[in-house]
Parts: C-alpha cells; structure tokens; sequence
C-alpha cells in the first residue's frame, strides 16, 4: 500500500478508460485544476449521493477552474449505466485493477460493523495546475463533502 499523498507532492500520472471505453488522462488536464474523488462502487447509496453532488456542483467547480474525475473499481459498462441513470456529468474512469487507486493511498484497510477488510478509501485529491497534490483528504464521507471541499478551496 501506498504512503498517503502530501500537499506537495507530484500526483500520480494515471491513463484510464471512462464510462464509454475512451482513455482519459490527468496529463489531459494540464493547466486546469482537478478534483480527483476514489469511491468503492457505483450504484450504491453512499456513492450515489457524492457523484450526484458532484453533479450539482459541476459549474460552481468548473467556473472555478476545476475539473471533476471520480475513480472506482467498476467497469466502464456499469459505469455508463450509474452516469446515465443519475444523469451524471462528472467524469467517470474505471481501475479495475486497483492500480491508480493504490497509487493515490485511496485502497487499504477499512473497518465496518466490526469488521477489518481491503477496499476502496473514499478519498478526495486536488491537483493543481502544475500537477501537484493541493489538498489530500483521506476517510471523507460521501454526504456533506463536496459543500465542504467548496468552502475549503473558497470557491
């Protein structure tokens, strides 16, 4: 597992496919900011409400200068059936692999009802411009985290 990232620090370079197959790359990014989000899996309550806020605060986020990437071991099919049943607009990639989520310290141990298991880390990554972590925030929760970022990055 990955050390956690740093403000400071370079965000890892990643190439994955979005809900529709194509490759989408954070170097395709350069110059604007990013909002990178992990999530465990589409189509489930808690990670429903976040990519809906997300949704809800694209052009608020957008007229800031930052762009939305929300990550999650799913496959671009089932991918494309969360964007399209919530009518989602945020940028959707697949890492079925766990690799890119690893790489960010978003997968590790989690602990529910007791229990202590391997998964995804609800976590959110803003990168800036130049392709640095801004802001790494680990254990976030899906309702109420994407007002807060806002208020956060003073937008």
């Amino acid at each position: 597992m990955s050390e956690r990232l740093q403000p400071g620090d370079v965000a890892p370079a990643f190439t994955l496919p979005d809900a529709d197959g194509n490759d989408i790359s954070l170097s395709d990014h350069k110059g604007r900011k990013v909002i990178v989000y992990f999530y465990p899996a589409a189509l489930t309550p808690g990670c429903t409400k976040q990519a809906c806020d997300f949704t809800d605060n694209l052009e608020v986020l957008a007229g800031a200068g930052y762009d939305v990437i929300g990550i999650s071991p799913d496959s671009p099919e089932k991918l494309a059936r969360f964007r399209d049943k919530e009518s989602l607009k945020v940028t959707l990639l697949a890492d079925p692999d766990k690799k890119v989520t690893e790489s960010y310290a978003a997968y590790g141990e989690k602990k529910n009802y007791g229990k202590t298991y391997l998964g995804v880390i609800r976590s959110t990554i803003v990168v800036d411009e130049d392709g640095k972590v801004e802001r790494a925030l680990y254990n976030v929760r899906a309702t109420g985290h994407v007002a807060k970022i806002i208020k956060d990055l003073g937008i």
